[in-house]
């Protein structure tokens, strides 16, 4: 039997890189014995970063699913990346949760990413709790990582619980609903002990336990009436105010503790439990079909099948394995099920749920419940499962644009189909890989968030797939084009003995457009008299088009042209479409050299989302990329700049940001327009095409 949905409890753990979220997971699994021993980051043995890259880098790269149960209650755990470069799998967490805990670093307090995961937790609704971790650590301060919080979040965070001693004195915890204070059997670390309240915490517990009643009466107008004339306030109306609160969006508690040293654990297992939840108090799901027409998934059992694949993820030996979240409906193992964006029938072979480091096959998933189900020929994340061919979409997520490319071929020869089948796989489970293939230079393009999570890709393509690539930066797409009108004129005769070959043609070619919109090319038919034959006009312009694929500057293709076809003369035997496209070649290069061609270079729209305190420094940066700033607007608690940038200066900008903003600023790039290489900077371009061009023909 699966479990019904009001004990179901899903939880994303989510916050900024190195604020605990993976040893909170281990700790929270320990204590509810899903785990018999406590795994850690620095040892390399937690359950959720068990991938070579994660262990290596000691960082989450990927969403880990874990299940265990608490107070009869089934508490679904998703551990989340808190680098801002594998955002995706924490946007799809949350989107499948109906609560996250926000894990917060006592030291660092309210982080960048941390912040940027609350808005989008606001704008999908979900109930919201903070855990502030490593309260033991040299210069942790509860109390000013609960200000910033406050500051950064709104004055509905407020304290459930405080810490008894700070630093390295840590020793327990005031619960503030219940006015009972624990202390950790500091021996086991596994225990804890109801002790009075300590007389150096007791007026601060007080102070603190005020402006909590603050907060929870606020939910109900009878309950503040009551609290504002001084009457007492029973606990169990505190307990459902504080449930209600946080429900529904109105309040956020906020408790404390030690995730590794399993510190503060046990009261937060109780608080998901208690305070956040379940898919039936959450609600239905409202979702779209391809018309535009709502249609609501309740959480029931006699209802048909609709079930979410949220990730992805590719194996060379298991397959592929699909996390998925059940909104109505059962999902049965062997059973048949519907893809409904492929149209295709899927068969549900095996169901597993993730009890720490052991997998269990389960028989069925009930509504509200999240699971995995592996070898679905054509699920992919995004795609819905159901009992029906219903075209039901999920609203997209709204993930950042790739922004760090690079060119990649494989080391080996006739492993280029290989190396894109594998990114192909990849980017099943990562959404922010983008792949393609530059039409003009012919590179085969991977681009990510950052460096970082390129890196994480080739050594992916190592690991899993087998497949070794070199990665270089991507070559710039250069044009060329004409500044001033010319003439060229081309001739092909040949004569070898019998029918030989015979094409003339005389040419005009002007700029197409102004200097800064260049594009395009348009050929126009001049010939009069039957000079040129009507059949071999078309060849004349594949000989122009030809010759405009390889300029005369640095044999980059040539834009903005118009070309009139306004004379020649032809041979009666002798004259064939051949003859006539290599004058047409000949024709157009000529005219090239004499129509003052210069250098085009694509020109960026850069949007920069950035601290307040490094506006200064990012727009001196820009600057110094031969930017032109086009103004800023606050947005949030950051500051977004917009500029115009060459490309040729963006392709390292990734890591430049970062290290002028401490990791707080990211950016977009869209394409604008192409304009004119300065006179400085074309001969440079120039040669160092003409030196590529020879290494390739060495």
């Amino acid at each position: 039997m699966h479990t019904p949905a009001d004990r179901i409890r899903n939880v994303a753990l989510v916050g900024h890189r190195g604020s605990g979220k993976t040893s909170l997971h281990e700790a929270l699994l320990f204590e509810a014995g899903a785990v018999g021993r406590m795994g850690s980051v620095v040892d390399r043995n937690t359950v959720s970063d068990c991938d070579p890259d994660e262990q290596a880098r000691q960082m989450s790269i990927a969403a880990t699913l874990s299940s265990c149960d608490w107070q009869e209650r089934k508490i679904n755990l998703l551990d989340t990346p808190g680098e801002p470069s594998f955002i995706a799998d924490a946007l799809g967490a949350l989107r499948v949760c109906e609560s996250a805990v926000f894990v917060v670093n006592a030291v660092m307090g309210v982080e960048v990413s941390t912040s940027r995961l609350w808005e989008r937790a606001a704008e999908l609704d979900i109930a919201r709790m903070l855990f502030v971790n490593m309260l033991d650590r040299e210069r942790a301060d509860f109390y000013r990582t609960l200000e910033q919080i406050k500051r950064a979040f709104g004055p509905h965070a407020v304290a459930t619980e405080i810490p008894i001693g700070s630093e390295h004195e840590l020793e327990g915890v005031v619960d503030l609903v219940d006015m009972k204070a624990y202390r950790q059997d500091s021996a086991e670390r596994c225990g804890w002990s109801e002790i009075p309240i300590p007389d150096d915490v007791a007026a601060r517990a007080e102070e603190y336990r005020e402006k909590l009643m603050d907060e929870v009466c606020e939910v109900s107008d009878a309950l503040m009436e009551r609290y504002l004339e001084g009457q007492e306030i029973a606990h169990d109306e505190i307990v459902g105010a504080l449930k209600e609160g946080t429900n529904h969006g109105r309040i956020f508690p906020v408790v404390c503790g030690v995730a590794t040293r399993n510190l503060g654990t046990t009261r937060l297992l109780d608080a998901i439990v208690e305070d956040l939840p379940s898919p039936v108090k959450h609600g239905a799901l409202t979702v779209g079909d391809r018309s535009g027409i709502g249609q609501q998934l309740a959480p029931v059992d006699d209802a048909e099948l609709f079930a979410y694949a949220f990730k992805t993820r590719a194996d060379q030996f298991a397959g592929r394995i699909n996390l998925i979240r059940v909104y109505q409906g059962v999902m049965r193992a062997d059973s048949q099920v519907l893809n409904t964006h492929s149209h295709a029938k899927e068969r549900i072979g095996q169901l597993l749920r993730y009890e720490g480091r052991e997998v269990v096959h389960v028989a069925e998933f009930g509504p509200g419940d999240i699971g995995a189900v592996a070898k679905l020929k054509e699920t992919r994340a995004g795609d819905w499962l159901s009992a029906r061919d219903e075209p039901i979409e999920m609203p997209r997520l709204k993930l950042p644009a790739p922004v760090m490319a690079f060119a990649v071929s494989p080391k080996s020869r006739g492993d280029e189909d290989k190396v894109l089948s594998s990114l192909h796989r990849l980017q099943e489970e990562d959404p922010t890989i983008e792949l393609r293939r530059d039409q003009q230079t012919g590179e085969q393009i991977v681009a990510g968030l950052s460096q970082v999570h390129v890196e994480v890709i080739v050594e992916r393509l190592r690991e899993r797939f087998g497949v070794e690539v070199t990665l270089a930066p991507p070559r710039v797409p250069y044009r060329e084009t004409i500044r001033r009108p010319a003439v060229g004129h081309g001739r092909h005769k040949k004569q070898s003995g019998g029918r030989g070959q015979f094409g003339d043609c005389q040419i005009e070619i002007e700029p197409l457009g102004g200097i800064t919109g260049r594009n395009g090319f348009e050929f126009v038919d001049q010939i009069k008299g039957g000079v040129i034959p009507n059949s071999f006009i078309p060849a004349v312009e594949k000989g122009v088009r030809e010759a405009m694929a390889a300029g005369v500057l640095g044999g980059y293709p040539v834009t903005g042209v118009r070309v009139r076809l306004i004379d020649g003369s032809h041979h009666s035997v002798d004259s064939s479409e051949i003859a006539f496209k290599l004058a047409g070649v000949a024709a157009m290069k000529q005219a090239l050299q004499d129509a003052d061609p210069a250098l085009l270079e694509p020109v960026m729209l850069v949007t920069a989302s950035v601290p307040e305190s490094c506006v200064g420094d990012v727009i001196g940066d820009l600057n110094s990329r031969r930017g032109r700033p086009q103004g800023m607007e606050p947005a949030g608690t950051m500051t977004e700049i917009r500029a115009e940038v060459p490309m040729a200066e963006m392709l390292n900008y990734a890591p430049d940001l970062r290290s002028i903003t401490a990791g707080q600023g990211d950016y977009t790039l869209e394409l604008l327009r192409y304009e004119e290489v300065p006179a400085q900077l074309t001969q440079k371009i120039v040669e160092q095409a003409g030196q590529e061009r020879s290494a390739v023909h060495a």
